[in-house]
């Protein structure tokens, strides 16, 4: 899709979550006074609005196992050769790990400070846990049903005995699908890199065109989006009243806030520290890059102004921009893993499933994990959202929850990922030049 009818799909989305939350909110204030206008407006809802909304969600679980497993086996393959290039490439992803998980453990804070999802009565939890694990076909898990987390669990998480029963077994496994799936992508890219060189192309190719199909059909589910939206926020409206509104609400005032708390926050401590520049100068030269990303709410869009500033505006060389910034495009997505982890802890909350310390944890490593496997799309993120649900015990389909406002935050995360990206690309070039490396690749 063009930058253009992305902007118009993303306007069409916010209309239709907008149309369908007030005419929810509507049937709410009319229903004392107009007797059957709720139960009819529930019967539309669960016989017309739901299935609609199933058609749109399954096509995006359609692609959570090819979709994880190309984008991380390709990204592995790439980096043959990056070994090569000694502390550049290890100052680079050292900083784009320790960038995505800082980001992470921040989002993931916040929700446990201001719990959007737990501010719901009881019994709207319960009626929204029967009303998605009947929709998945699934059991929404406790904590308490759950197995203790021992050594030998671990690797029957990570490495179960039977790889494909693991995608295709019980959602009831709590990491039964990702892990498994993210190991094996991990070594066959890992494998893949002692190919002959034409052979690991090959390899690439295929890995690549597996996730271009997969991309299309998330394309071929967007365009459903501004018709999923309005039907799908409306029968959680309609079914569970004024509360989800009120979490969804607090979820993006907080989630927001940490995006940019990270990008201010945590980026000019990294600037002042590690890149020994002035955060407050660093941002103003940046801004044009900054106002771009969230416009076009596109990193690859972005990078060609994002080069360019970095080399005339902020003095890096040229060699370290080359390199850093259009591999941060795709793989330093610090605002996307804080947006993939908030989004599992807020369904976990509204449902009323627990995640305790090593849970969340583990959540931090998948949130980064799949961000870099995020396919730099609009609603690239929601797939593998969905399968990080499944992986808890959670009903896949509770992203219909967020997916209305998931437009909303997605120009911010942009920013984020973007602004993260420059300046990690001003540490990398400080410790490239603090070691006589500058300008050599």
């Amino acid at each position: 899709m063009s930058a253009a009818t992305d902007a118009k799909l993303a306007n069409r989305i916010l209309r239709g979550l907008v149309y369908g939350a007030v005419a929810g909110v509507l049937v709410l204030v009319l229903a004392p006074y107009v007797p059957g206008l709720q139960d009819g407006a529930k019967w539309v809802a669960t016989n017309l609005f739901d299935p609609l909304g199933q058609v749109f969600l399954r096509m995006l679980f359609f692609v959570v196992i090819p979709l994880v497993f190309a984008s991380l086996a390709g990204g592995v393959v790439q980096l043959g050769g990056l070994a090569d290039l000694g502390p550049l490439a290890g100052r680079t992803f050292a900083l784009f790990f320790a960038n995505m998980a800082i980001a992470a453990t921040l989002g993931l804070l916040m929700m446990n400070i201001l719990n959007p999802g737990g501010r719901m009565d009881p019994e709207t939890s319960q009626r929204l846990v029967q009303e998605y694990s009947s929709q998945a076909g699934q059991h929404v898990e406790t904590s308490e049903a759950r197995p203790a987390v021992t050594p030998s669990s671990v690797v029957d998480m990570f490495m179960p005995k039977n790889l494909f029963g693991a995608f295709v077994g019980n959602q009831r496994n709590m990491l039964g699908e990702v892990l498994p799936l993210i190991v094996f992508a991990i070594l066959v890219g890992a494998a893949g890199l002692g190919l002959p060189q034409a052979r690991r192309r090959k390899l690439l190719d295929g890995l690549e065109t597996v996730s271009d199909l997969m991309t299309g059909i998330v394309h071929f589910a967007l365009k459903l989006a501004p018709y999923a939206v309005p039907a799908m926020i409306f029968s959680v409206v309609v079914k569970v009243g004024f509360d989800i509104l009120v979490a969804l609400g607090l979820f993006v005032l907080g989630c927001g806030a940490m995006l940019l708390l990270h990008l201010f926050g945590t980026m000019s401590i990294w600037l002042k520290f590690l890149a020994r520049r002035n955060p407050r100068e660093f941002f103003v030269q940046i801004k044009d890059v900054l106002v771009t990303a969230f416009s076009t709410s596109s990193s690859s869009a972005t990078l060609p102004a994002a080069l360019t500033v970095c080399r005339e505006r902020l003095g890096i060389a040229p060699s370290t921009a080359g390199f850093v910034m259009p591999l941060g495009t795709t793989m330093n997505m610090s605002g996307t893993a804080l947006y993939e982890g908030c989004v599992v802890l807020f369904v976990a909350q509204v449902f009323g499933v627990h995640l305790g310390l090593a849970e969340q944890v583990t959540l931090v490593f998948l949130s980064v994990l799949s961000a870099i496997a995020v396919a730099a799309i609009p609603g690239g993120s929601l797939p593998l959202i969905a399968g990080l649900l499944v992986a808890f015990g959670i009903p896949a389909e509770g992203i219909g929850i967020i997916l209305g406002v998931d437009r909303l935050l997605d120009m911010t995360r942009t920013v984020t990922n973007v602004g993260a990206d420059m300046v990690t690309t001003a540490v990398v070039d400080a410790g490239q030049r603090a070691s006589g490396h500058a300008g050599r690749v």
